[in-house]
Formats: structure tokens, C-alpha cells, sequence
């Protein structure tokens, strides 16, 4: 039987890690100017930089549901939405302009990750056996109170904890 380790505590593993739990303690927080909203939904940094005029066709797959919508996010969202609309997409933005486009969203919902929450997605990371950084974008969303992550880095549809991934791209693949 797995378990989950977090400041000391130890509590069974049941197949879907209970995500839950790790915001028992000090824990990130997230920063909200919307509403409460139960059918919040995670964006990762791949989607947000398709949202971006610059990005090319896959722009307009958005999920209709981010018109008028204030989603969620993290740091770490944020911090590679920066680098890759900066450096390394085909017509890259100012440092200005990224930093407007951080600006907007950032009156999303906003996860910043304390060290526990690190440690939690460490052993999230072995568990699922995902990458680091996915088990803390998967975390991020949990600790935020997201069902849904709209990425293309995880496979469509799987289910992490209590967040469900949905590629909002995967129809434009073939």
C-alpha cells in the first residue's frame, strides 16, 4: 500500500491520491478576484501561450467556456507562460507586452506553492510516476479547487487525484 507523506503525516493511498489532504497545515495559497466558483478550471503554460494571438493556428481552440471567464492558474504557470511567449515561439512578444499579458492573468485565480506543496508533489511525482513539473501543475490545480486541467503535456481524459485532464488541442492533431 502507497502513502502520502506530508510534515510529518502519513495517511493511506487508495488508488486516487486525496489531494484534499495536503491543505491540512501551511500550504500554498491562492489569490482570487473572482467569485467562488465550484466548476473552477486549471490552465497550464502550453494553453495560455495558445490563447496568445502569436501562437499560430491552435489559438482558436480555446474552450468556449474562457470567454468572460476568469480560470486558474500558478506561479509556475505564469513563469513559463513568460519564457516561452519571450524566447521561443516564432514571433515572439516584448518583454513589455509578456508582462501585460501576465498582468491579465493574474486577476485569475492564482496558486503560489510553499515548500510543503513541493514535497507533496514530489511524492505525487513517484506515484503517478509523471514529471516533476506536471505533479506540480496537477497539485497547483488540486490546492485550487480545479476538476479540471486543460493541458496538452498529460494524456486526455485521465484523471489525477480529483482533477480530471482535458487537451483542448487533441482534435486538431491529426
Amino acid at each position: 500500500m502507497a502513502i502520502w507523506q506530508r510534515a510529518g503525516e502519513v495517511w493511506p493511498h487508495c488508488g486516487r491520491p486525496d489531494l484534499s489532504a495536503l491543505r491540512a497545515g501551511p500550504a500554498g495559497r491562492a489569490t482570487n478576484s473572482m467569485s467562488a466558483d465550484s466548476g473552477r478550471e486549471f490552465v497550464d503554460a502550453n494553453v495560455l501561450v495558445y490563447l496568445d494571438t502569436s501562437a499560430g493556428a491552435k489559438q482558436a481552440a480555446r474552450p468556449g467556456s474562457w470567454n468572460g471567464f476568469g480560470g486558474c492558474l500558478s506561479v509556475q504557470v505564469l513563469q513559463e507562460f513568460f519564457v516561452i511567449v519571450t524566447r521561443k515561439v516564432v514571433l515572439p512578444l516584448s518583454i513589455d507586452e509578456a508582462a501585460e499579458r501576465i498582468r491579465e492573468f493574474a486577476r485569475w485565480r492564482v496558486f503560489a506553492p510553499a515548500a510543503e506543496d513541493v514535497l507533496a508533489a514530489i511524492a505525487f511525482q513517484k506515484q503517478m510516476r509523471i514529471s516533476f513539473w506536471d505533479a506540480m501543475v496537477v497539485l497547483a490545480a488540486a490546492e485550487s479547487e480545479c476538476h479540471v486541467l486543460w493541458t496538452e503535456d498529460l494524456n486526455d481524459w485521465q484523471v489525477l487525484g480529483r482533477v480530471r485532464v482535458l487537451n483542448p488541442f487533441v482534435n486538431l492533431k491529426n
